[in-house]
């Protein structure tokens, strides 16, 4: 699942032009954002933060995790929910 991480921001997740966009509290500093944004996806999807792993981006902003336990469609729910409706402003770049 991709996931665009925005560190240093309000915790909150967004879909902006059908993307996820997560913003975590934390600085993109010694992987903490990426740690943060790892149980932040594991508690919106509901499972524990071990079966949420980071597949690839550990220095980038989109990250790719690999999450074992949700199919596909349950997950897209999940996340949307998490979302709470929240779409971004209209031509906002995640």
């Amino acid at each position: 699942m991709e996931v665009r991480v925005r560190p240093r921001s309000r915790p909150r997740w967004e879909v902006v032009r059908g993307g996820l966009v997560l913003g975590v509290a934390a600085a993109p500093v010694g992987g903490s954002a990426t740690e943060e944004a790892r149980r932040a996806l594991a508690r919106a999807l509901g499972v524990p933060p071990s079966r949420v792993a980071l597949h690839r981006g550990a220095r980038s902003r989109t990250k790719v995790f690999a999450i074992s336990g949700v199919d596909a469609d349950t997950a897209r729910a999940a996340l949307e929910q998490a979302a709470g409706g929240y779409r971004g402003k209209p031509g906002s770049r995640a």
